[in-house]
């Protein structure tokens, strides 16, 4: 680990694989170009990659994952790679799917994790985060809070580190979610990235349970106006792709789909 113990100075990972869907890509948190996804992980190898200039990242997550797909087509890397670090949040889009079995999904999950317990020095795993907060969404909460018990369970009997994201009372306030109902927003990735960070034992110069600012009251007639945009904008859509079998993912890469220096991206950058 990078930080402080006990007056020495300890080393954060030295090289990370994030593997997982939408959440670990990073949707709702936009870059400045608008166009690709930050999110915590993202955050987190930043400051990862500040302290330790050989720091290497990959992240092959991608929305809309189902588990098995993750396991075939991301853990594979994970393990092949070698990495002191992979964090792996999976099973959320099997879980709020219609007719899904809960404890198969938490079955399938807990294989992937002794794999990589035998084979990782340290793995991450999260559980659902609580949907109390978001109307409509929040009819899945009993699917996610059984769910997250597997998950809990799991954590203990294989030795792997739990973010439990349910409990972070943070992230009940609305203002962490994006418009979408189904992502975290810039401010919810961040508060998630520096609770890793916390985790790790990397020094951070802010707190993530820092409580939210007073929100404005809502009014009746706008939440109700916001909940009908956002069935026509997220939800119809999202009932169209189960119906179709289609994914937000089709079609697309992964974002950082090798383990490289970060510091080789932040020269092109500065380059371009």
């Amino acid at each position: 680990m990078t930080g402080e113990q006990g007056g020495a100075t300890v080393r954060g990972p030295d090289s990370w694989v994030a593997i997982g869907d939408s959440f670990t890509e990073g949707l709702s948190d936009l870059s400045a170009d608008g166009v690709n996804y930050v999110g915590w992980a993202d955050r987190l190898a930043e400051m990862l990659a500040a302290r330790n200039p050989a720091f290497r990242y990959a992240n092959l997550a991608l929305r809309g994952k189902m588990l098995q797909e993750i396991i075939d087509e991301q853990l594979p890397f994970a393990m092949a790679a070698k990495p002191d670090l992979v964090t792996i949040c999976a099973g959320g889009n099997d879980v709020v799917t219609p007719g899904s079995d809960v404890d198969w999904v938490a079955d399938k999950f807990e294989q992937a994790i002794a794999e990589l317990a035998a084979a990782v020095p340290t793995v991450v795993i999260f559980t659902g985060p609580d949907p109390k907060a978001l109307p409509l969404v929040r009819t899945v909460r009993g699917k996610v809070a059984i769910y997250n018990g597997h998950v809990r369970g799991i954590a203990d009997r294989h030795g792997v580190k739990l973010v439990d994201l349910w409990s972070m009372d943070v992230l009940h306030d609305r203002r962490a979610w994006s418009d979408d109902r189904l992502h975290f927003s810039a401010e919810g990735h961040r508060r998630i990235a520096l609770c890793l960070a916390e985790m790790l034992g990397i020094p951070i110069n802010a707190d993530w349970r820092q409580p939210w600012p007073p929100a404005s009251p809502s009014r009746w007639l706008s939440s109700r106006r916001d909940d009908l945009n956002w069935t026509r904008t997220h939800l119809l859509p999202w009932v169209r792709r189960q119906i179709q079998g289609t994914s937000m993912g089709d079609g697309l890469a992964p974002k950082r789909p090798e383990l490289t220096p970060l510091a080789d991206e932040r020269a092109r950058r500065e380059m371009a």
